[in-house]
C-alpha cells in the first residue's frame, strides 16, 4: 500500500502546530485553546524563533489547511470554539517524539542538549542519550524522516538538529566566534543550561497567570 505523501508545512502552520503542543503541557487548564490564546502564543516574544506577528484572520486560515491531514482538532462546546494538535495519531508518533519536534517547530534549530532543556516542561528526558536515540528514530523513520541533522558550525562542538516538516531547512550562517578575550571561564556549560531552563519556566508560569487571569474575566464579564 502506497504511503499518503505527508504535505509541506508553511511556516505559519508549524507555529500554529508548536503553539498547541506546547500549551497542552504548559496551560493545562486552558487547552483546547481558544482562536486569541493561539494568535498570543503565535506572536509570543519569548521562546520564539522566528518572532512573528500574525492576525486572528491568518490563524484562521492556517487551521483549517491543517484540518485536511488531520493535524488539528476543532472541539465545540461553550460560548467559544476550541483548537487542539492531532501529532501522535496523524504522523504515528510518540509523545517524546512530539516534544523535541514542538522545540524544533518553535524555537529552530538546536543541538541535543538545547532540546533537551528546552522540551523539559513538555517531556522530561532522563539524559542527552535519550534526546539523541528519539531524533535518530525521527531521521529515520521508513515513512519519511521528520529531522535532519546539519552540518555543523565552525567553532561549534555539537551538531544541531532541524524539523523536516517544512521542507529541508535553509542552513543560517554561523554568526562569528567570539575571541578568546570576550569569553568567560566562570560560567560552565550546565549553569548556563540551568539558567536557560529556569528563565524558560518563568516565562511559561508568567504566560500561564495570564492565561488564567484572561479566563477568570471572561467568566466575570469584565475586561482583562
Amino acid at each position: 500500500m502506497t504511503v499518503p505523501r505527508r504535505p509541506i508545512l508553511s511556516l505559519l502552520e508549524t507555529r500554529v502546530l508548536g503553539v498547541l503542543c506546547e500549551k497542552q503541557h504548559t496551560v493545562p487548564d486552558t487547552y483546547p485553546l481558544s482562536l486569541n490564546a493561539l494568535v498570543a502564543g503565535c506572536n509570543q516574544k519569548t521562546s520564539r524563533h522566528p518572532i512573528i506577528e500574525v492576525s486572528e484572520a491568518d490563524v484562521l486560515s492556517t487551521i483549517d489547511s491543517l484540518k485536511g491531514p488531520a493535524l488539528i482538532i476543532e472541539t465545540s462546546g461553550g460560548r467559544v470554539t476550541r483548537y487542539a494538535h492531532n501529532m501522535e495519531r496523524a504522523l504515528h508518533l510518540p509523545s517524546q517524539s512530539v516534544a523535541l519536534l514542538t522545540a524544533l517547530m518553535l524555537r529552530g534549530p538546536q543541538t541535543a542538549g538545547e532540546l533537551r532543556i528546552n522540551s523539559e516542561r513538555l517531556h522530561r528526558f532522563a539524559d542527552i542519550s535519550a534526546v539523541e536515540g528519539f531524533l535518530q528514530e525521527l531521521a529515520e523513520r521508513p515513512e519519511g524522516a521528520l529531522v535532519v541533522e546539519l552540518p555543523r558550525q565552525p567553532g561549534s562542538r555539537e551538531n544541531r538538529w532541524a524539523h523536516l516538516l517544512s521542507g529541508v531547512p535553509v542552513i543560517e550562517d554561523a554568526p562569528a566566534p567570539a575571541s578568546p578575550a570576550a569569553l568567560s571561564t566562570d560560567v560552565t556549560v550546565g549553569e548556563i543550561g540551568a539558567l536557560k531552563a529556569k528563565v524558560a519556566r518563568l516565562e511559561e508560569e508568567v504566560n500561564a497567570l495570564k492565561a488564567l487571569v484572561g479566563k477568570l474575566c471572561n467568566e466575570l464579564g469584565v475586561s482583562g
